[in-house]
């Protein structure tokens, strides 16, 4: 025997496992409907996050709770959630139904009805149903209904209780921990420092200005490049030493110094004494 339900009646169970199925009116462009679950322990709250079966978490840890996934049938497509109420753990006192449309009003939402059947066995008549109303039509999250333990067994009772801030709002307020934050309002890494040399770095060697020659070493005169003259010049003179005057042309030639390239060497004989000049014409004679 199927029975009709009103708002806030109830229902006993006999079946050890219950198929909880969602159901709406088809339509063109009509909105989506997700079925989910709330386990509750006996403060009216979930034991943890993992007491949350949606459709981002379709299966509880325990196995006595799952999604079954959507459907379409010949009355409209359908959602569908299933509990071995046989053997659920035994802090868990309610489970909640939840219907909720993702950005959508339940007032576009036609013929919305929860069926409950007996899974055990194929192809029979739902146990119970529910059609339910919202009471303002701007709900976005529905309680359809719940299964709550009674004595040793378990009993369901109709509610179409509405939330207007979504499936997120009504998970918040039996204890589920809603991340909120956009992944795209988060701002981007830095990247991890990379490591770097902490020795202090020894400073650069002043510059020379251009044109002028570099300074000696410490307590050394500069170094001559050895160099080879161009060809067709002398040789240049190497640098005097700190202190000394520079040796004349004359002294070294005299030491025995060879001429430049292309130069005579200095004459460095004493003339003849007996040297006469040759006589001279007559142009040169004195008038």
């Amino acid at each position: 025997m199927t029975h009709a339900m009103l708002k806030g009646s109830n229902v006993p169970l006999e079946a050890k496992t219950v198929r909880a199925v969602l159901r709406w009116a088809p339509g063109q462009g009509g909105p989506d409907v997700d079925a989910s679950a709330l386990l509750l322990g006996p403060d009216g709250r979930v034991r943890s996050d993992e007491d949350f079966v949606f459709y981002n978490q379709p299966r509880h840890p325990s196995g006595k709770c799952w999604r079954l996934g959507k459907k379409r049938v010949a009355e409209g497509p359908t959602d569908t959630i299933q509990t071995d109420l046989a053997g659920v753990e035994p802090d868990v006192t309610q489970i909640l139904l939840v219907a909720s449309a993702e950005g959508v009003t339940f007032d576009r939402v036609q013929g919305l009805r929860i069926l409950l059947y007996d899974a055990t066995v194929a192809d029979g008549e739902p146990l119970a149903y529910f059609d339910i109303k919202p009471e303002t039509g701007q709900e976005t999250a529905l309680i359809c209904g719940e299964l709550y333990r009674r004595g040793e067994g378990w009993k369901f009772r109709a509610l179409g209780e509405g939330y207007s801030n979504g499936l997120q709002g009504l998970a918040t307020d039996y204890g589920i921990s809603v991340d909120e934050s956009d992944p795209a309002d988060e701002p981007a890494q830095s990247p991890p420092p990379t490591s770097v040399q902490t020795t202090p770095a020894q400073p650069l060697p002043p510059e020379q200005p251009t044109g002028v020659p570099a300074q000696p070493e410490y307590g050394y005169p500069q170094q001559t490049p050895a160099t080879q003259p161009a060809y067709g010049y002398p040789h240049p003179t190497s640098q005097p030493a700190y202190g000394y005057p520079q040796a004349p042309a004359a002294a070294a030639a005299a030491a025995g110094a060879p001429g430049g390239y292309g130069y005579p060497p200095p004459v460095t004989a004493v003339p003849d004494q007996e040297f006469r000049m040759p006589p001279q014409g007559p142009q040169f004679i004195g008038r």
